[in-house]
């Protein structure tokens, strides 16, 4: 019998949308899908405004970029149910780009980022932006939360100064300087704004808290005349038209210095929509393609540019209330789109007196979700090295630059795996990542040890250092089992360590073996790994999680699940 003939490279790139389509799509789905895309739209309102606006440019390049953008993402995306837009992320490298460049240099930017994402995508390097160690990550995320808030203290206390500046210390200053300006009125619209979104969620978390503080706002601005800055008092209003292709004066010969924010823009476009793609399977069970999510990102980030927009991504908070309001395909995600061009059609009179007080506290709202603090208290309980990497990485994203704060944290990174790695060199030489576990389990040779195990029991082995770029692989372990094992034993005998993103992703192994009523025992532990995971809060609880000093023991502990 002839061998199955390898799937064909293209393959890779295949839309979601089409394997949708090929498998069946029916009026119920489209029904589900324009009630998730019509609920995502609600949400995505205030924030492409918001967005834009704090990224140093108009309202209305933040509407376009969801529109354009977002609907390329996901007719041309590896994810069934991402959402894309601009995202917070961008806006302190969006906001420099502007104020030393000016917009065209901004376009330029992002078309480079997309030509680079596309040529990332077609080389297949999708897998590689997933081994970023996790210090990494949260530093930045939680260093771009800081300079999102600290970019919003103009608008939250009315502050009357002509420009805020682009550096955080001279930004700050700044602040001081006019703190006398404030408007009291603007205060109490920011706190009232604030309160309402904060309020909402807690209890009644199925409210658009954003959109009706918008509202809200708007409302008091017409009904008391308030005397606050809002979108049409600063920026004329919001034209109600189509986003107009543009090809704006580009400085192309400036290339050399806007490249390092293009790659910039390109990698957290990429790593971004990875991390979101990769969150949104776990809520649905699916798997994305990412390579062709590179691609799509790719594409969508030029097309973006050519419109007038911004840079774009996949954004995790919208993509989770998309799979929350039911989505079953990446017609959500277009949807979407069309519902937020069908709003700016209508209702852009409206938007003109929207305050700019209720948008930054949006935003505030935003920055605070995206802080990561209780992740970034966890990774202050790891290794110190990695606790360093965070640090260094949050505080130069902060006072300095996204750039360079990404380029020194992931050398710094790299070095400190280099120097553990050649501590336990001498102890395993062999680092095969996962795989099945082909000991002697009980004195039996393959293929009888998996027919001696109890009924209801799998078992993996781990072999070589579980560290930031093999950690994302436990995931999918749990993913070949057809069904939830009763007991998963994971043999770790052979990892000679564990850093702080292995131990991040056991945590979340061991939360969704919780979920699945999985009970799992670790056998074989090293000292290292722990210690580690005691410093780190996994410890054994008798009952959902066990150690075992060796296998023998841990099949033991297994035993009475069986029949």
């Amino acid at each position: 019998m002839s061998a199955a003939p390898p799937t064909p490279l293209w393959h890779l790139y295949v839309p979601k949308l089409v394997t949708i389509l090929r498998r069946g799509y029916d009026a119920r789905d489209l029904r589900h899908d324009a009630v998730a895309g019509l609920t995502v739209a609600v949400v995505a309102l205030p924030l492409a405004m918001a967005l834009a606006i704090a990224s140093g440019t108009t309202p209305d390049k933040g509407l376009h970029t969801a529109i354009v953008a977002g609907f390329l993402i996901s007719l041309l995306g590896g994810s069934r149910v991402q959402i894309g837009g601009p995202t917070a992320a961008f806006i302190p490298v969006v906001f420099n780009v502007i104020d030393k460049f000016g917009y065209g240099g901004l376009i330029l930017c992002t078309l480079l980022a997309g030509i680079m994402l596309i040529g990332a995508g077609v080389l297949r390097i999708g897998t590689l932006m997933k081994y970023m160690p996790q210090p990494v990550i949260t530093g930045f995320t939680s260093g771009i939360a800081a300079s999102i808030f600290s970019s919003q203290v103009k608008d939250l206390l009315g502050l009357t100064m002509d420009k805020v500046p682009a550096d955080f210390f001279a930004r700050w200053s700044a602040y001081v300087a006019h703190l006398p300006s404030a408007s009291g009125v603007t205060v109490l619209l920011s706190l009232a704004s604030l309160a309402t979104i904060v309020l909402l969620r807690r209890f009644q978390p199925k409210l658009p808290g954003f959109l009706i503080a918008v509202i809200a706002g708007g409302v008091a601005v017409v009904a008391w005349h308030l005397p606050v800055d809002t979108i049409g008092s600063r920026f004329g209003g919001i034209p109600a038209a189509l986003p107009r292709f543009d090809f704006p004066h580009i400085p192309f010969e400036r290339t050399t210095e806007l490249f390092p924010s293009s790659f910039t823009i390109a990698f957290l476009a990429g790593v971004e929509s990875l991390l979101s793609a990769v969150v949104a399977d776990g809520m649905i069970g699916g798997r994305h393609r990412s390579n062709c999510e590179l691609v799509a990102q790719g594409a969508a980030n030029v097309a973006s540019a050519l419109f007038g927009g911004l840079p774009a991504t996949g954004a995790i908070a919208r993509t989770a209330t998309n799979i929350r309001s039911g989505a079953r395909s990446p017609v959500a995600g277009m949807l979407h789109a069309l519902f937020l061009l069908l709003f700016m059609l209508l209702l852009a009179p409206v938007m003109a007196y929207v305050p700019l007080a209720t948008l930054a506290a949006v935003l505030v709202v935003v920055a605070w979700n995206m802080a990561e603090i209780e992740s970034f208290k966890h990774l202050m309980s790891g290794p110190v090295g990695d606790r360093v990497v965070l640090l260094l990485t949050f505080g130069l994203t902060v006072v300095f630059d996204l750039t360079v704060a990404i380029e020194v944290g992931l050398v710094l990174a790299s070095f400190l795996f280099m120097h553990r790695m050649s501590e336990v060199v001498a102890m395993q030489s062999d680092v095969a990542l996962l795989e099945e576990d082909r000991d002697d389990a009980v004195g039996l040779r393959e293929p009888d040890q998996r027919a001696q195990l109890p009924a209801g029991v799998e078992v993996f082995q781990i072999s070589g250092p579980l560290f930031f770029a093999v950690a994302n692989r436990l995931d999918d372990v749990l993913n070949q089992f057809p069904s939830p094992p009763q007991v998963f034993i994971l043999r770790m005998r052979l990892v000679p360590l564990i850093d702080a993103s292995g131990v991040t992703a056991l945590r979340q192994m061991l939360g969704r073996c919780r979920e699945q009523g999985t009970r799992v025992i670790l056998s074989g532990l090293r000292d290292q790994p722990r210690r580690i995971l005691a410093q780190m809060g996994i410890e054994p609880d008798g009952e959902r999680l066990r150690f075992a000093a060796n296998f023998a023991e841990a099949v033991a502990l297994a035993a009475p699940v069986s029949p």
